[in-house]
């Protein structure tokens, strides 16, 4: 039997043992151990990008506890690095904590979360109460832990927790502890998501405690790696701790550890009997830069994988969708004070902007000027650079695929559907029905500035939003309905009136042509035959042709 693709496992060992597809990713504990000399390392990355999975395999790689051998028999490290294996492979104390799931709605629910993935982690590590070890642990820290375990500890133990277990843990084992904190950073993320700043203040404290401490001069610890979206400001959660690095998707180093590149992703499609759609997969889920690599998400590439082996077809889907919330993009496109219309709409024609970056930020800060919002959608994944240069802090900024680009459209649609004046909506639709061309050109014109246009103006994106304006307001309009010779683009009825209206539209080149396109869409009804098809029972019949350059509309009624 060949290799299982295995979505949604994180625990590497059991990946490994399910025979599950692996790309390759070992390589970063080598380079991690002989490259950094680092006492703190922080990898930021978006979301879904194989953060925990890496997390998981290091402790399987270092814990002092397993014999890994076997996993790891035929993975590059073992095989490219053996005297490397024998010196650090199970051979020291790991702590693995994770903050992955502790988001809560309120400070007390998060803080209950936070106590449970303690008391998880004692647990885990319970052996450090056994008998054999009472000469050698301190009679205080087994109190301490008893009280972490059993979910009933200060907050003072809470902050203090992870120094306390691997003081536990060095006394047993005569050896500092490796401390892996994974996704550090979504206690806060979450918090920020309330609005409720006092929540934010309280989540802060605690986290800044619990890593500070651990990390800050902590003589139980051989060095630390700590996963996150965000690299929060030193000043907010690092402050004192030195010998610290970070590498995020603006760093070349490690750019190839977290992403599949695509020499990967092709020899992944190979041994699945896929590889004629890669092109597709690449059009969907490529175009990430990081460092000077471009990588594939992982979480989408597998995730397509296994739903075509599964039957549900060989289309793309929004995997990212439909993993969590996008409030990060849509609090910055709905913000109050910054209008990035613009920019939006050059992004979702495929174009670039230019944006200065922060690496360094704070959650509750976010929203408080366009650079950081621009960060935050580098950081998470939303944009991606466009070639391989910073300039001054400066990056040219680009939607990477086409996951990306349907996750803004429909939050930019959101959004214009949540601030269109219904006033005008209103005017325009009375318009038409009154035969005020004049009104109509003006209040659509007044519509289509306050909108987003995200297939470059394309015919097809004025015919949606018209079809969108009449359905919203109680229409069902026949789109592209058979009539004479031909389709028609739109016909709209008031059937309580019994009256209706054709409508052709077509995309001027230049402004000037306005005028010229609306009789010629005029005619088009004509030749074809398209007013002849009256439905029965309805007595009048308006006539118009409708003509778009950019954002400005022209309305004609016919006089036949």
């Amino acid at each position: 039997m060949g290799k299982m693709v295995v979505v949604g496992n994180e625990i590497f060992d059991e990946f490994i043992k399910e025979d599950g597809y692996y790309v390759d990713k070992t390589d970063l504990i080598y380079d991690l151990v002989t490259g950094t000399r680092k006492k703190v390392t922080l990898f930021t990355r978006p979301r879904r990008f194989g953060k925990t999975l890496m997390m998981s395999m290091m402790e399987s790689f270092f814990d002092v506890r397993r014999d890994s051998k076997d996993v790891f028999r035929d993975l590059d490290i073992l095989k490219k690095y053996p005297e490397f294996c024998k010196e650090w492979m199970n051979q020291y104390p790991v702590l693995f904590f994770t903050l992955k799931d502790v988001e809560g709605l309120d400070f007390d629910s998060t803080f209950e979360m936070l106590q449970d993935r303690i008391s998880s982690v004692c647990i885990k590590h319970s052996y450090l109460l056994d008998n054999e070890w009472n000469d050698k642990v301190d009679p205080t820290d087994r109190d301490t832990f008893m009280k972490l375990k059993n979910k009933n500890a200060s907050l003072a133990e809470i902050k203090s927790s992870l120094q306390t277990i691997m003081r536990m843990m060095t006394a047993v084992y005569d050896k500092p502890v490796i401390l892996l904190i994974d996704e550090y950073d979504v206690p806060l993320a979450k918090a920020q998501e309330t609005k409720n700043k006092e929540f934010y203040r309280q989540m802060l404290d605690v986290v800044r405690g619990l890593l500070s401490i651990s990390l800050k001069t902590n003589e139980y610890l051989k060095f630390a790696v700590i996963t996150g979206c965000l690299r929060i400001s030193k000043e907010s959660i690092f402050t004192g701790v030195n010998n610290f690095a970070c590498y995020s998707v603006t760093n070349q180093k490690f750019s190839e550890s977290f992403g599949f590149t695509q020499d990967e992703v092709e020899e992944m499609l190979k041994a699945f009997g896929m590889y004629d759609k890669m092109e597709l997969v690449r059009e969907w889920y490529d175009g990430y830069i990081f460092g000077n690599t471009e990588v594939f998400c992982p979480w989408d590439v597998v995730s397509y994988i296994s739903s075509v082996l599964d039957g549900e077809g060989a289309e793309p889907q929004n995997f990212w969708a439909n993993t969590s919330s996008n409030v990060i993009l849509d609090e910055f496109v709905n913000h109050r004070k910054i209008d990035a219309s613009e920019k939006f709409e050059i992004l979702l024609n495929g174009g670039t902007v230019t944006e200065e970056i922060c690496e360094e930020l704070t959650y509750d800060k976010i929203g408080d000027s366009e650079r950081n919002l621009w960060s935050v959608l580098l950081m998470t994944g939303y944009v991606s650079k466009a070639d391989k240069s910073i300039s001054r802090g400066k990056v040219k900024l680009r939607i990477p695929n086409a996951e990306i680009a349907d996750l803004f459209e429909k939050a930019v649609v959101a959004r214009f559907e949540r601030i269109i004046d219904t006033s005008d909506v209103d005017a325009f639709i009375a318009a038409m029905w009154n035969r005020d061309e004049k009104t109509a050109s003006e209040k659509l014109t007044k519509i289509l500035w306050n909108s987003i246009s995200y297939h470059d103006y394309a015919e097809n994106y004025y015919h949606g939003m018209l079809n969108g304006i009449f359905t919203a307001n109680g229409y069902s309009p026949d789109s592209n309905d058979e009539a004479g010779l031909g389709r028609l683009d739109l016909r709209v009825k008031d059937r309580a009136n019994r009256r209706a209206i054709l409508l052709e539209f077509k995309r001027s080149d230049k402004q000037t042509d306005l005028d010229a396109d609306c009789d010629e869409a005029l005619n088009q009804i004509f030749t074809n035959g398209y007013d002849k098809l009256l439905p029965e029972g309805y007595e009048e019949q308006l006539i118009y042709g409708i003509s778009f350059y950019a954002k400005i509309a022209k309305v004609k009624l016919s006089m036949q």
